[in-house]
């Protein structure tokens, strides 16, 4: 496939995998680039800056396809800077910058040869992202899972008004998991797609708990919970014990210190690592109505785009009734 997205990330496929919390390691981010994605690696769960350069030279001996690095800001109480520097004397072609303000991450990155994309919610972000210098914005719908936008507005609606509010290629996140979903994204107006959720159920996730990996392919798109929007923060999670813990106390009205505890990287780690969902919670989407094996990357790829094929063809078929 050949659009703005694959000729700005110098990719054969239009598909970029989420920044996933604790997740997006070496493994992963070889695996979706070796498939024709671009995969991540998620700088800020790292635990340093001499991690993230291992982590960087982990993925160049497993891949020579372009790869990228995320820096989920706003959700760390440390710095970034440090972390950029490395990426950049890294020679890291790509860097996407979700939540908090991406502008002085992005004003850093001024004068080098990198590609940035930025995570957006709404129009007014995205129209911000485009001023500031983003070569792409990913707009993430509230089907998605991680932290969303606060307006609840749905990536079939999102995603054009997106589009036609900025000059610059937009890539479709939140509730696409296969090839109907890529092209949906495509028929909507995006160049390409954004997809984390799914990239968890793969064999190449080995850091997921194999009962984080269970409970995605029992869900139903049902089984997903937003907690943190007493906060302002809204973010959604796979319905765990700890996360409805979460709800029932922002129900009863806990302010942020009394849920600190129960929201932390910490907890988070908990259920993902080690698969307590009575302690834990775990982000995911909607899309895991939709997700029911574990596949390989590289399978997860040769399947969605056969996908994209037949139902292209499908459509064609409309079109010559």
């Amino acid at each position: 496939m050949k659009t703005r997205v694959t000729e700005l990330l110098k990719i054969k496929y239009p598909v970029v995998q989420g920044g996933l919390a604790y997740l997006a390691y070496a493994d992963l981010a070889a695996a979706v680039s070796n498939a024709g994605g671009l995969g991540q690696i998620t700088a800020m769960s790292l635990p340093s800056e001499a991690a993230l350069r291992e982590e960087i030279r982990k993925v160049k001996s497993m891949t020579d396809q372009p790869f990228g690095v995320n820096f989920a800001i706003g959700q760390y109480n440390r710095s970034y800077e440090g972390m950029v520097d490395v990426a950049l004397e890294e020679g890291v072609k790509v860097i996407s910058v979700t939540g908090g303000n991406p502008e002085p991450l992005i004003r850093r990155l001024d004068g080098h040869d990198v590609k940035k994309l930025v995570l957006v919610a709404s129009v007014r972000q995205a129209q911000k992202a485009e001023a500031i210098g983003a070569d792409a914005v990913m707009a993430v719908g509230q089907e998605g899972g991680g932290h969303l936008g606060r307006d609840d507005i749905g990536t079939f609606v999102l995603i054009p008004r997106v589009v036609d509010s900025v000059k610059i290629p937009v890539l479709a996140s939140g509730g696409i998991g296969d090839g109907r979903g890529i092209l949906a994204a495509l028929a909507l107006g995006a160049e390409g797609v954004e997809m984390g959720t799914r990239f968890i159920a793969t064999k190449e996730c080995v850091h997921a708990h194999s009962a984080y990996k269970e409970a995605i392919l029992k869900a139903t798109e049902q089984d997903t919970a937003v907690i943190k929007r007493t906060l302002g923060a809204p973010a959604r999670v796979i319905r765990t014990e700890g996360a409805d813990h979460i709800l029932q106390m922002e129900k009863e009205g806990a302010g942020y210190e009394q849920l600190k505890p129960f929201i932390s990287g910490e907890n988070n780690r908990t259920f993902i690592y080690e698969g307590n969902a009575q302690k834990g919670f775990g982000w995911a989407g909607q899309v895991i109505g939709l997700i029911e094996d574990v596949p390989h990357v590289q399978e997860l790829f040769d399947r969605m785009f056969q996908e994209v094929e037949r139902t292209y063809d499908r459509l064609h078929e409309y079109r010559s009734k």
